[in-house]
């Protein structure tokens, strides 16, 4: 059994337009369109690290740079995308910088940095903090959350005489959305975007 963490923080990175389509989707979502996404992280941990940090903010910035070598003025199509050669094609011509994923959207966009930051905590810090919570932003009236604690963290640190407890975290992740109909809306360009982190490259 474990229990929940005593400290929690959070840490949000804006400013990463880019552009994406749902193919299946019947309805204006098939069209490319784009936004100016923001992710916000949630982190917990059970002590704090020797600057009395749940997370030192100053040590994700390759966190940071691996979000906009993904998402900073590329192009993001499905890996399963019908048009996915002419993309290819464009992101060759330089028309567009391509990113293939399995799934473009928010939801999975959440999950998909969530294990990003992770794999950052869990090499740096062997399971003393760790990401709980991702919220994928697509403007200011909609965004999509992914929650899960990574197991490796949840065993981290087992508890003396609290077999009676009820383990306070699901096995299973879930996922939460919010959303209205879509809505262009681009911010800032973040720093200058670093190569080689994310990147898509044609064959």
């Amino acid at each position: 059994m474990s229990i929940p963490a005593a400290y929690t923080c959070s840490k949000t990175f804006s400013g990463f337009p880019c552009t994406h389509r749902q193919w299946r989707h019947p309805g204006h979502c098939r069209f490319v369109h784009g936004y100016s996404r923001s992710f916000r992280f949630w982190f917990q941990a059970r002590s704090l690290d020797q600057h009395g940090f749940v997370v030192d903010f100053s040590s994700l910035r390759s966190l940071q740079q691996r979000l906009a070598a993904q998402f900073d003025h590329t192009f993001l199509a499905n890996a399963d995308d019908p048009l996915l050669a002419t993309w290819q094609s464009l992101h060759e011509q330089g028309a567009l910088d391509l990113r293939v994923m399995t799934n473009v959207g928010m939801e999975a966009s959440a999950e998909l940095v969530w294990g990003w930051a992770n794999e950052l905590l869990q090499a740096r810090e062997g399971g003393r903090s760790c990401c709980f919570r991702v919220e994928a932003r697509e403007n200011e009236k909609n965004a999509a959350c992914f929650t899960a604690v990574p197991p490796w963290f949840r065993t981290t640190t087992p508890m003396a005489d609290d077999d009676d407890l009820d383990d306070p975290w699901p096995e299973l992740a879930f996922r939460e959305s919010s959303y209205d109909e879509p809505l262009d809306s681009y911010g800032d360009e973040p720093d200058q975007q670093p190569e080689g982190l994310g990147i898509w490259e044609a064959p």
